[in-house]
């Protein structure tokens, strides 16, 4: 039999942990979410450099390529991407830049930081289809990282990654 103290005691309990027994809902966020808000894609890229010879061209970045919404700073958050793997084993690979399409980073100029994020996962994803999209979701932070194959942005530490179905 519950007595009223028991049942003020749950009440009590409930509102001060309302989150307790429910599972947060990932936020889906998309490549231009990680621009901050009225800085149109159009300009984080200036005119850039064309090698002729080479037949490449290195863009140049302005301030606004490095630019990152705060506001995803802490959020739980979903979203699609390719792997360019940076720490790959037998079990898989534990650590990746996700990118917005496929081969950047790679056979081009990596994009601008704002667009690029460095994920890291406990849970090593095993594909024998780099190249496939996924899904990954995490909590996010803005952090200005140097890799190798670039700058990156956002940081995610991924809790769930699981392929891109169409």
């Amino acid at each position: 039999m519950i007595t009223r103290r028991h049942a003020l005691c749950l009440m009590s309990a409930s509102i001060a942990l309302p989150g307790k027994g429910h599972a947060a809902t990932a936020e889906m966020v998309t490549w231009d979410d990680l621009i901050p808000p009225g800085i149109p894609y159009s300009e984080i890229i200036a005119d850039g450099e064309i090698d002729v010879i080479n037949d490449t061209w290195k863009p140049v970045y302005d301030a606004n390529a490095v630019k990152l919404n705060q506001r995803l700073d802490g959020a739980l958050i979903t979203m699609p991407g390719y792997i360019i793997p940076l720490d790959f084993t037998s079990s898989g690979v534990h650590e990746f830049i996700l990118v917005p399409y496929v081969g950047a980073c790679i056979h081009t100029p990596p994009p601008p930081a704002n667009q690029l994020v460095i994920v890291r996962t406990e849970q090593p994803w095993m594909s024998t289809q780099l190249w496939d999209p996924v899904w990954v979701t995490g909590t996010m932070s803005t952090q200005l990282q140097s890799t190798d194959l670039g700058q990156t942005g956002y940081a995610l530490a991924a809790q769930k990654i699981t392929a891109f179905r169409w």
